[in-house]
């Protein structure tokens, strides 16, 4: 039985006031869904869960954990606050709320400057603090990219409280080293791959699945490449899905969330493009760079029999379509 998943890191839609709106927010996770995911990331980067508010933090979460009503796990970032106590406290509000497990970001246990022995300190406490709560791990970009390297990641796994790792080290060397130690130790831990360029090659070496932002364009697609990677029957298909996802991988990132609630909408996804993250507006060539992606996701479709998800069929848009974009 193939248990590998793919799982999105979710985007946040605004109105027109710049509000989180929970209407498209519901229709966003029947969106993904529909496309065949297995989990979902709320508050994460791709959230913007650094432009908004602590409560906006715990509602959007919540609202996420009560319409998926257990039909797949969520968990969301959890680790935020001046000092591990700060974090601990709100790790424990989220948790609330009804995740599966709540996700720490290793920059936040950790300067820049500081050795890992600052941060395997940090973690100790924060896991003497927060009681039995399942607990994840996320090299997020944002403060900065705190990556674990296999001897930490080996140690924090030794605790047994850690049952998520989203890894954005991107060097297959080192994913490989840590998903060789989750299956030495026999660690219930999952471990997800962020790179999309990756996916191919970490799904074989053993991940559990991958948790990228191109599922904000094109989540059938991933979904496709972890149910088929380890498929022999399917390999060609594999590495030439992989070629295409690798050549636009880098393109879907500029502008990025922008980028990815116009792909979303001209996908007939009621996703305005209004950020808190970024005031820039997408430049004409930009927006001629996704709509070729489009037309690309179109021929991966085709070419590998998936059939992308009918919008029209699966909600009524709740916002004029033909508005500005």
């Amino acid at each position: 039985m193939n248990d590998t998943k793919f799982v999105p890191v979710m985007i946040t839609p605004f109105n027109l006031k710049a509000k989180v709106d929970l209407d498209v927010v519901s229709n966003l996770v029947d969106f993904y869904l529909a496309a065949g995911v297995k989990g979902f990331f709320a508050n994460c980067l791709s959230s913007e869960m650094y432009s908004i508010t602590e409560d906006e933090r715990l509602e959007l979460t919540q609202h996420i954990v009560r319409y998926v009503n257990g039909r797949v796990p969520v968990v969301a970032t959890g680790s935020f606050g001046l000092t591990v106590n700060d974090k601990a406290e709100f790790a424990k509000k989220i948790y609330d709320t009804g995740i599966d497990a709540v996700i720490l970001i290793t920059g936040h246990y950790a300067n820049v400057e500081d050795a890992d022995e600052v941060l395997l300190k940090n973690f100790e406490r924060m896991f003497k603090l927060t009681g039995n709560i399942p607990l994840g791990m996320y090299e997020c970009p944002a403060p900065y990219k705190r990556i674990i390297g296999p001897d930490v990641f080996k140690t924090l796994l030794s605790a047994n409280r850690l049952v998520y790792h989203k890894d954005t080290s991107i060097d297959l060397e080192k994913v490989k080293a840590k998903i060789d130690i989750v299956k030495e130790t026999k660690s219930n831990l999952e471990f997800f791959d962020a790179h999309s360029p990756n996916a191919m090659y970490s799904l074989q070496m053993g991940a559990k699945g991958m948790s990228s932002i191109s599922g904000n364009f094109y989540p059938e697609i991933l979904v496709w490449m972890v149910n088929n990677a380890n498929d022999p029957s399917k390999l060609e298909e594999v590495k030439w899905l992989q070629s295409e996802i690798s050549r636009v991988d880098p393109l879907i990132h500029i502008a990025y969330p922008m980028s990815a609630k116009y792909f979303l909408r001209k996908r007939g996804l009621p996703v305005r493009t209004i950020s808190r993250a970024t005031a820039l507006e997408l430049t004409p060539d930009q927006k001629k760079t996704l709509d070729e992606i489009h037309d690309s996701f179109k021929v991966w479709c085709d070419k590998l029999k998936i059939k992308p998800v009918d919008i029209e069929q699966l909600m009524l848009p709740k916002y004029p379509l033909d508005a500005a974009i």
